[in-house]
């Protein structure tokens, strides 16, 4: 299965949600992985009706070692710590913090960029379909459902159109539901499955969230 764009490919991710997650209204939210995930999220997000918006997550890389991530860092401040990693390196709570205050900052800003004046929804007892544009390592992902399990959703769903079979298997030890279109092997990587995979750009991060907010701009994207 290759998907025509990230568009797309959330076109067609909605006919395995249609079912169990339309009209619910408010009881459901769509957050996307800025920026790739935010395409896919936003045509989910018009099929089922449900509000969109985002979720940022930031590795905590080791001092030195940046690539190495000894936990994340997402919206709302929560943290999420891979312990193994900081009792195998000898790391205190000093070195978190340097690297969580440096995360924050970005957070901060890339919230600010890309949803402006509007508030961060509120997730608890809610059902939180989480959208990336593909599942590799899935790193950022475990990092975004730990985080979310913190905000108390009522369940949450993790939703992405292709992904490796392993990566989806892990995930669905730690997420309520996933749902992947594909899973093919060998996998290569993320954007071997899209005919278009070019980066998104903030523009349009912010231009979907405007989108995805009736009434706060008067913006309908083109597909």
């Amino acid at each position: 299965m290759i998907f025509n764009d990230r568009r797309d490919a959330g076109r067609q991710l909605v006919a395995q949600l249609m079912a169990s997650y339309a009209g619910q209204g408010q009881h459901v939210v769509v957050l996307g992985l800025p920026r790739g995930g935010v395409p896919v999220a936003y045509e989910v997000a018009r099929a089922l009706g449900a509000p969109l918006d985002v979720f940022v997550v930031r590795k905590l890389g080791v001092p030195g070692h940046e690539e190495l991530a000894m936990g994340a860092l997402a919206s709302g401040g929560v943290q999420v710590i891979n312990e193994e990693v900081l009792s195998y390196l000898g790391l205190d709570e000093e070195a978190i913090d340097v690297a969580a205050r440096a995360e924050a900052a970005e957070i901060a800003r890339r919230e600010r960029l890309y949803r402006g004046d509007r508030p961060a929804p509120v997730l608890a007892d809610r059902t939180v379909i989480v959208v990336d544009d593909g599942l590799a390592t899935g790193a950022t992902m475990r990092a975004a459902v730990a985080a979310l399990r913190r905000l108390g959703p009522a369940r949450i769903v993790v939703a992405v159109p292709v992904g490796t079979a392993a990566t989806v298997a892990e995930l669905g030890q730690e997420a309520d539901e996933v749902v992947c279109l594909a899973t093919p092997e060998p996998f290569w990587a993320v954007g071997t499955w899209y005919h278009d995979f070019t980066q998104t750009s903030d523009a349009e991060v912010r231009q979907l969230l405007a989108a995805g907010h009736p009434g706060v701009e008067d913006v309908h994207p083109e597909a």
